[in-house]
């Protein structure tokens, strides 16, 4: 079986602003030829910041939801995003603020057995 996001695309990425805690849809990186794409850099419509692919599965929270987007911006700064073929999603996330740090512990761990 295919994957969706391969069968139904291409589907514009989804990025975000911390700044402004807004998201916008952007062509996406196989919709551009490479050479457009090579240095390409999103900027917010509102702000002017560089915004953050965050992934097809992104789901943003409200915009007044503070802590939400603190743990967004917490996990994308530590490579976690919402990338994902569209057949199993992007992993687990934490739902909360507070559980980022049992995340990431529990990440540590994982990387730590492997080696």
């Amino acid at each position: 079986m295919m994957c969706r996001y391969a069968i139904y695309g291409p589907y514009k990425d989804i990025y975000a602003c911390f700044t402004c805690r807004k998201v916008f849809k952007q062509i996406s990186a196989n919709e551009l030829n490479k050479a457009e794409n090579s240095d390409r850099e999103y900027k917010c419509p509102q702000c002017g910041a560089a915004m953050n692919d965050m992934g097809h599965d992104f789901k943003a929270p409200k915009q007044n939801d503070v802590k939400q987007w603190t743990k967004v911006e917490i996990l994308y700064k530590h490579g976690f995003t919402y990338h994902s073929c569209g057949c199993g999603g992007p992993g687990y996330r934490p739902a909360r603020l507070t559980e980022v740090e049992d995340f990431f512990n529990k990440e540590l761990e994982n990387c730590t057995r492997k080696d």
